[in-house]
């Protein structure tokens, strides 16, 4: 006997931004009363007691307000730099590599330079180093994709382990003091190479930078021939080569790109907070940021909106673990809940749920499934 459906999915046409930013709301609304219930029932602790300290673990002091913008403008830095790639349906999972070389770049300079060099000229060689680390990481796996067409996906992450391990040796190589197996602060007497300080925060110099750089990817994807030919290939790569689009050649440019701007990160990670590099500096984020651009559907502006989410939820679950003494993995519980409603709510975005009733049965065209299978079917 077959069965009949009652309900369908179709796919709806595109929605006003107000009624889709509606939804995405309702959607949070949904989840933070769903991480209360788990709350009162996981805890006994007051919901809006852990919602407040989430919220002073983002901005209970000016420092933690900084600390929440650093984090912010580098997590928005690296997602502006996979994004070229995604648009064109290069599937760049390798950021976090390309942060870490670059890095290990700009340290070099600072470590072997400092003495030899004056300030302003160590910052420029450091600054290039760093673009140039990063952009020539990302452009191998380009190239091996737009000359042999090999997959991407594992060859951008293999590249990761490459540069932690590299990073990893020349750690060693130049610890201080030795057997520690850290570099520690470097120049921390002379700070040379640290990048110039704008008023009394460090961290400002770098949120100005990526807010520049924001800024120039939105104009660059949507408004420029460049742009445009991103769109295509990542369309359809036979329509751009039959409009006369240089396939190759806009996956190497698209990849130099990317991987500048997660050397950007690099240097200011290294020589604008940091002044050390480790094997985690990039702090997963090189990952972090494949979900902040697909979330922000690869627009850079929305990126900004996804970035804060992100950088907000982490911040507060180390507060809540902190504050209420519970195990690390709650706060993450509660972010997870909360991403699962944002991301769901984008099928809602999409797609539309059509139902039928009992008097749907008798309406012209539509009959129920006999006993012997006999009948239509509606989907």
């Amino acid at each position: 006997m077959n069965k009949e459906r009652h309900f369908h999915i179709s796919r709806r046409k595109e929605l006003p931004w107000y009624r889709a930013w509606a939804i995405r709301g309702a959607a949070i609304v949904l989840a933070l009363l769903v991480c209360a219930l788990v709350t009162m029932l996981l805890t006994g602790e007051d919901p809006l007691r852990i919602y407040a300290t989430m919220f002073a673990g983002a901005f209970g002091t000016a420092r933690k307000a900084w600390v929440l913008g650093q984090n912010l403008a580098i997590l928005l830095c690296i997602s502006l730099a996979v994004t070229p790639a995604f648009r064109m349906r290069f599937w760049n999972i390798g950021a976090e590599g390309q942060v870490l070389i670059s890095a290990l770049a700009c340290a070099a300079c600072m470590i072997l330079l400092a003495d030899r060099v004056p300030n302003w000229l160590l910052i420029v060689i450091m600054s290039a180093a760093s673009i140039l680390a990063g952009a020539i990481w990302a452009v191998i796996p380009a190239f091996f994709k737009a000359r042999f067409q090999t997959n991407e996906t594992l060859f951008t992450l293999m590249m990761n382990y490459v540069a932690t391990q590299l990073v990893a040796y020349f750690v060693i190589v130049w610890e201080v003091p030795k057997g520690s197996g850290t570099i520690g602060i470097i120049n921390q007497s002379t700070q040379a190479g640290w990048l110039p300080q704008i008023g009394d925060s460090k961290y400002l110099l770098n949120i100005l930078v990526v807010g520049v750089l924001t800024i120039l990817m939105f104009l660059y994807l949507n408004y420029t021939k460049h742009g445009y030919e991103i769109a295509v290939v990542g369309e359809s790569e036979r329509t751009a080569r039959y409009v006369g689009i240089k396939v190759d050649r806009v996956i190497i440019r698209t990849l130099l790109l990317s991987g500048a701007l997660c050397g950007v990160a690099g240097l200011l990670l290294v020589g604008g907070t940091d002044h050390t590099v480790t094997t985690t500096i990039a702090g997963g984020r090189g990952f972090t940021a494949v979900m902040v651009s697909w979330l922000a559907k690869f627009n850079p502006l929305a990126m900004i909106f996804a970035s804060f989410l992100l950088v907000f939820l982490g911040r507060g679950a180390n507060e809540i673990s902190t504050v209420f003494s519970l195990n690390h993995s709650f706060g993450d519980i509660l972010t997870g809940v909360i991403l699962f409603f944002i991301i769901g709510s984008e099928f809602f975005i999409n797609y539309q749920l059509h139902f039928r009733s009992e008097a749907d049965y008798g309406a012209p065209g539509s009959e129920r499934p006999t006993e012997g299978g006999k009948g239509k079917a509606h989907v």
